[in-house]
């Protein structure tokens, strides 16, 4: 999947999301309504693509602003000590 989404063994409706996501990161000019609605056409439901075009958004406008201020990832023994509660609750915050 690392190496090339496109010739991985995923579910058609996962590579057609994942290519209308390269698509809207990296050639959002060209993006139109029909790409969405060839994304829905392989299965993918309305709801799951708003979702999944929040998750690249805010990604994508989380990673400029760690760019921009020099941000370090934390390192592995950070995030060891908080796999735990990742693995229960998910990115919840409370």
């Amino acid at each position: 999947m690392l190496a090339d989404w496109r010739t991985a063994p995923v579910d058609e409706r996962l590579r057609a999301t994942l290519g209308f996501l390269e698509q809207m990161t990296l050639r959002p000019e060209e993006l139109t309504p029909a790409d969405a609605e060839a994304v829905r056409a392989a299965g993918v439901s309305e709801g799951a693509l708003v979702d999944a075009v929040h998750v690249a958004a805010l990604f994508s406008m989380i990673v400029r602003m760690a760019d921009a201020l020099g941000f370090e990832p934390p390192g592995p023994e950070y995030l060891k000590a908080g796999a735990p509660r990742m693995l229960a609750g998910g990115y919840a915050l409370a």
